[in-house]
């Protein structure tokens, strides 16, 4: 009997894949791969069921002879190892970054005259599956946990700001081809700022938080990735756990607040806008009643450090930083408005030879000439671009505005800076 090869990354079965199962089970003798779950957030999505579940859950499927873990999108080193007859796979693998991997498994296929069998893969999972999963996805228990288990799959996450519920829609949505795969942002940041700009109010955590909370509402009752908080400051300690409990309780996965104390002022005016550092004592003891308060093992609280900001030297900000994260902090934020990256790879750099394990997150406002690619080889853990979609809206609202009074009409703006009523209407949820 002939030896037949087929891989899935999918963890959502439907009636396209009982089909094309069924067909190479009619070929010879079937042995199933299935990526890992880094190999799955790397390209595709987050994945719901966890590797060792998809395992159990292809061998109890009819036709399925074994079950192995393919360790790369790459075939080359399972196929070596196995050297089936003929490898099985649908035809939707033709164009993009697929097309390449589709053409590395014919090339080694030949070394033992084994060959590429596909069948026609039309079929597509129901509305309820979809319904169902993203459902599921949508739970708080599920968002919650989702962006640690994420740190822990893929090198770097890349986040992008939301402010509402059309912008929560953008960051959900937007996928672009490469030639790695498929691109598309790993959560949400939630900013303070863009939140009050939104409101049309100014940055000084004068938006309180149950304004706040109705924002994160409003974006959680249309998307499924997991979110980011700017906490600002994070108020007074009482308030603060409390603040926890509810965020947690919601969905959110982590709130970052930072070592300032006083009226908050937006970091990018520096030290010209008279901002306070707190003491280390007392943020320390902030990050653990914080952490103390919160009842699962998946809500993050992620400390901010301004001590570049506000020039206070890259010693101070080491050292506030490795007290942080013994205070119990789950991740640190470095903050820089220098327009070179290269007080931020030197912290990242002296932090890693000391702390190889505690995230490190980036905001690269002033410096988004780099890479994220070039931050992560540094340990950079997550890079938050974190007000791109207010900042780009504003010009495009007064261009619309100021064309419609300069015209006395808005067919030109319309033609110009807006998108079809069909477009936005596809965007928006149906459900």
């Amino acid at each position: 009997m002939k030896k037949v090869y087929i891989c899935f990354s999918t963890d959502i079965l439907h009636n396209g894949h009982l089909i094309i199962l069924k067909r190479a089970a009619e070929l010879g003798e079937v042995t199933v791969g299935l990526l890992t779950d880094e190999v799955i957030a790397s390209y595709k999505h987050y994945p719901l069921i966890p590797l060792e579940e998809r395992i159990a859950m292809f061998e109890s499927l009819k036709g399925v002879s074994r079950v192995v873990v393919q360790e790369s999108l790459d075939y080359t080193a399972i196929l070596s190892q196995l050297k089936p007859d003929i490898v099985v796979h649908g035809d939707d693998w033709h164009v993009g970054y697929q097309a390449n991997i589709r053409q590395q498994v014919i090339e080694t296929l030949k070394g033992w005259g084994g060959e590429l069998v596909e069948f026609p893969y039309t079929h597509t999972p129901t509305e309820e599956t979809l319904s169902s999963l993203e459902q599921r996805m949508s739970l708080p228990e599920s968002r919650r946990a989702r962006l640690r288990r994420l740190m822990a799959y893929k090198p770097c996450l890349s986040v992008l700001e939301a402010h509402n519920g059309i912008t929560g829609l953008i960051v959900e949505k937007t996928v672009v081809e490469t030639a790695n795969g498929r691109k598309q942002f790993d959560a949400m940041w939630v900013s303070s700022l863009c939140d009050s700009t939104a409101k049309g109010k100014p940055d000084i955590e004068l938006v309180d938080m149950t304004s706040r909370l109705n924002t994160l509402e409003e974006i959680m009752e249309v998307t499924t990735k997991p979110i980011i908080l700017d906490g600002d400051t994070g108020g007074q300690v009482e308030h603060f756990v409390y603040n926890v409990q509810t965020l947690e309780r919601m969905g959110i996965s982590a709130i970052i607040i930072e070592d300032k104390k006083g009226l908050k002022k937006n970091s990018l005016f520096g030290t010209g806008a008279g901002q306070n550092q707190d003491s280390i004592e007392d943020f320390c003891q902030k990050i653990a009643a914080g952490k103390n308060a919160q009842r699962s093992n998946d809500f993050m609280i992620i400390a901010r450090c301004e001590s570049l900001i506000l020039e206070q030297g890259m010693e101070d900000a080491l050292t506030r930083c490795h007290a942080y994260v013994a205070a119990g902090a789950d991740g640190i934020m470095i903050h820089s408005r220098q327009k070179t990256v290269d007080e931020v790879f030197e912290f990242c750099d002296k932090f890693r030879s000391v702390d190889a394990k505690t995230p490190i997150i980036v905001v690269p406002t002033t410096y988004n000439d780099v890479p994220e690619e070039e931050l992560a080889a540094h340990g950079v853990n997550v890079v938050i671009h974190a007000n791109h979609l207010i900042r780009s809206a504003f010009p495009a609202m007064q261009a619309t505005a100021r064309s419609i009074l300069e015209q006395g009409c808005s067919r030109e703006a319309s033609e110009k800076y807006c998108m079809s009523i069909k477009d936005v209407l596809e965007l928006l949820p149906n459900r």
